[in-house]
């Protein structure tokens, strides 16, 4: 049983990161989302079959069936990680609220609504992750309309699951105030407006003191990681611009996911 469930959320996720894909194509280009999918070189309409997730990269051999171009990678791997990612926000969220596991005539207890509003509360997050990763990956900018709502509705989804509405507040002005101190004392060289945003987004989807530091410090490390590993191998110069929402992504969804028991191996550590 398990198991089909969790087929079930990676297809799901699979589905979710085929519209990302295409959500964040038509937001750069400012089109509506209610048209049928195209090949962004030729401009012809995917068929059906030529658009289920990874499977249809993988027949096709990555090039378009009209125009024989190259698919790009992007494609299959945003659509790879999404199913991944919500099949393990599924296993998780079931290991925190059902630790003693569930058997095969007790699994209508997943119409639990604490359990279903942390479920969804993450699968939204996940979303809004990797629209924010790709935008910002391809065209070094973050989207107000993909942070804030998401911020929004962590917000709102926190405060149901019993999160204390004051520290959440609190955790969204140091997020957003961390980076706008940055915006400010560089004059928007250090970071844009956008990370403004997206520090934003990390105070409200984790809501805690710890868990907002720790995805700070996880987002630094990385990117000091890749940063310099580019600059070693003659990718990047020490000049070079970074897109910062491509780290703080993953240090979102690692403080997210593990953040406690990272923060509580640390603590065991230290004390």
């Amino acid at each position: 049983m398990l198991i089909f469930f969790l087929i079930f959320a990676f297809l799901l996720g699979a589905v979710i990161g085929s519209f990302t894909n295409c959500f964040v194509w038509r937001l750069h280009e400012n089109e509506t989302l209610l048209n049928r999918s195209y090949c962004p070189k030729c401009r012809e309409q995917i068929a059906w079959y030529d658009n289920i997730p990874v499977l249809s990269f993988v027949i096709l051999r990555g090039r378009c069936r009209h125009c024989g171009k190259p698919i790009s990678w992007q494609y299959p791997l945003v659509e790879l990680a999404t199913a991944i990612l919500f099949a393990v926000a599924f296993y998780l969220n079931l290991r925190s609220y059902f630790p003693d596991g569930l058997d095969i005539y007790s699994w209508f207890l997943l119409a639990d609504d604490h359990f279903l509003a942390s479920l969804i509360k993450q699968w939204l997050v996940i979303f809004a992750a990797m629209a924010i990763f790709v935008y910002d990956w391809r065209w070094y900018l973050i989207p107000d309309s993909v942070a804030l709502p998401a911020a929004l509705f962590a917000f709102l989804l926190n405060l149901y699951l019993g999160a204390d509405w004051l520290v959440m507040i609190y955790c969204v002005l140091i997020g957003g105030g961390f980076f706008l101190a940055q915006f400010l004392v560089s004059r928007g060289k250090w970071v844009g407006g956008g990370d403004v945003r997206l520090g934003i987004l990390l105070g409200a989807v984790l809501g805690r003191y710890d868990l907002l530091i720790l995805a700070l410090v996880l987002t630094y490390f990385i990117g000091s990681a890749i940063g310099l590993s580019l600059v070693a191998i003659g990718k990047k110069h020490w000049s070079s611009k970074l897109p910062l929402g491509v780290f703080l992504v993953p240090g979102l969804l690692v403080a997210m996911f593990w953040g406690q028991s990272i923060v509580n191996w640390y603590l065991k550590i230290i004390l």
